[in-house]
């Protein structure tokens, strides 16, 4: 039986997902990516788990594509054909994803990054967009990438392929946090205890809402907005959640947390 290459394990409601390919620099192999896509949707089903820590072992979060597989492919035989149900998977997961990083990301792997709603990483981890040093395009990681980065530092990044450390990749918007490495577990930890006091159906409706295209008009997208916000107050998760705040208790899901 081959080896496994992504792991999932389940503790109190955090869902981990660990990249285990470090011979590759955890690149994104056939096999990487089928396990992957079935833990994303496994967690992504399961009632129980409240937020989704994706990480890795080894010095590399991952590398992007592997390029060996891709040697003389014809463009339908690409691997990176897949790569854009992975990084859907990500950005549309109904529960909160968080990106922990001890170690450097490029290529695909920044778009993974970028497609969780929450990234830390290192002080020491160091980022690239690296396809046009090899003559291809960061094209498909450009849909989940653009909308995190600042206007000019994507231009910048994406053309020049230039290395950028921990602490500007905060500064343009592809992290929330860099923080020493001893510090890393401590800072992905305070970010699932804040993420498991948010309400599950609430915040899956919210991060449906931060995706969302805005209406034609502001009255229309008023309209829209009113009736998600209604239904929520009315529905029995926030129905649960205004008791509490009167009865000055934690409501059930932040009694249960993790």
């Amino acid at each position: 039986m081959a080896e496994e290459l992504v792991h999932l394990h389940v503790d109190r409601g955090v869902a981990t997902i660990t990249l285990d390919s470090p011979a590759n620099r955890n690149a994104l192999s056939a096999p990487l990516r089928r396990e992957l896509r079935d833990h994303l949707a496994a967690t992504a089903r399961d009632e129980d788990i409240r937020v989704v820590v994706l990480t890795h072992t080894g010095p590399v979060f991952c590398a992007g594509m592997d390029l060996k597989e891709s040697r003389g492919a014809g463009s339908s035989d690409q691997g990176v054909n897949e790569v854009p149900q992975i990084l859907e998977l990500i950005w549309t997961h109904p529960k909160p994803v968080v990106g922990r990083l001890a170690g450097s990301a490029r290529a695909g792997g920044v778009g993974m990054v970028a497609a969780c709603d929450i990234a830390v990483a290192a002080e020491g981890v160091s980022f690239a967009f690296t396809e046009v040093r090899i003559g291809v395009v960061p094209a498909v990681i450009s849909v989940t990438v653009l909308p995190r980065l600042l206007p000019r530092a994507a231009h910048e990044l994406f053309l020049t392929g230039e290395t950028f450390d921990a602490r500007r990749a905060v500064a343009v918007g592809l992290l929330n946090s860099a923080v020493p490495a001893e510090r890393l577990d401590d800072e992905v930890r305070r970010y699932t205890d804040l993420l498991a006091l948010g309400g599950p159906s609430a915040l899956a409706a919210t991060k449906a809402m931060l995706r969302r295209r805005p209406a034609a008009t502001m009255a229309e997208d008023f309209a829209a907005m009113l009736a998600l916000s209604a239904a929520h107050f009315a529905g029995a998760e926030g129905q649960e959640g205004i008791r509490a705040f009167a009865e000055k208790r934690p409501p059930a899901w932040a009694q249960a947390g993790v």
